[in-house]
């Protein structure tokens, strides 16, 4: 009986012994699978840095590469200022010349009397014709008319172009001021040269005041009055607020 027993009990103590046994084996099994895990985590953790470091790397480059694009905008930058820069005071300069060239150019043909004839005159045709089209049929320069009504009246016109459906009144200045610029405004507004030229009576009436050089307030007063300036431009001369007068 008791054989027995302690044979019970040392079947239970090799029972736990056994069970004892296989969860350490367990145990040291999952620990192990445990630490392959963490090392193929490592691995990949490694991998991502050197990734990553290999990546920051790369930015390290690009940022270097930007910064150094941006250094190289930025003196090309400064290089287009100055060179504008230098084109803007060029283009002053020249037209500082050309204009003062024009003054003295318009100053030397009216001491001559010979404004009309050597400047504006050559230069209306092609500018009549290239601005409102049609051919000019006759052009008078510095005519005097009598009036028909009072023949002890007579009228002298600076340039007169005529085309087939309108006639064009020049009045040329080689320093003009308001006063001579309003005369003309009222004898555009009283159609006076059909007075002295009844025949033309079918025809549009248009104004061009011109000189060589006219003020921008002078060229702003001549569009808000209707009346076509035509001045030197660049090298040639052309009507200056066409397009205003048109409108």
């Amino acid at each position: 009986m008791a054989r027995t027993g302690l044979a019970e009990r040392v079947d239970r103590l090799e029972e736990m012994m056994m069970r004892l046994a296989y969860t350490q084996m367990k145990t040291e099994m999952e620990i192990q699978a445990l630490k392959e895990e963490m090392k193929a985590f490592k691995d990949e953790m490694l991998e991502f840095k050197n990734e990553m470091k290999a990546f920051k790397d790369e930015m390290k480059a690009f940022k270097d590469e930007m910064l150094e694009f941006k250094n190289e905008m930025k003196a090309f930058k400064d290089e287009m200022k100055a060179f504008k820069d230098e084109m803007r005071a060029w283009r002053e300069e020249v037209d500082k010349d050309r204009k003062a060239m024009n003054k003295r150019w318009g100053e030397l043909a009216n001491k001559m009397g010979t404004l009309v004839e050597d400047i504006v005159a050559p230069a209306f045709p092609e500018v009549i014709e290239r601005r409102f089209g049609g051919d000019i049929l006759m052009q008078m320069i510095n005519v005097k008319v009598k009036d028909p009504e009072d023949r002890h009246r007579t009228k002298e016109f600076d340039l007169i172009a005529v085309s087939e459906k309108a006639v064009y009144w020049c009045e040329v200045k080689s320093n003009p001021n308001m006063e001579c610029i309003e005369r003309f405004v009222e004898a555009l507004k009283e159609k006076e040269l059909f007075r002295f030229f009844p025949g033309y009576r079918d025809k549009e009436l248009v104004g061009v005041f011109a000189s060589l050089n006219l003020p921008e307030e002078v060229v702003n007063y001549l569009s808000r009055r209707g009346v076509y300036a035509m001045g030197m431009k660049g090298e040639y001369m052309d009507i200056l607020n066409f397009e205003e007068v048109r409108r």
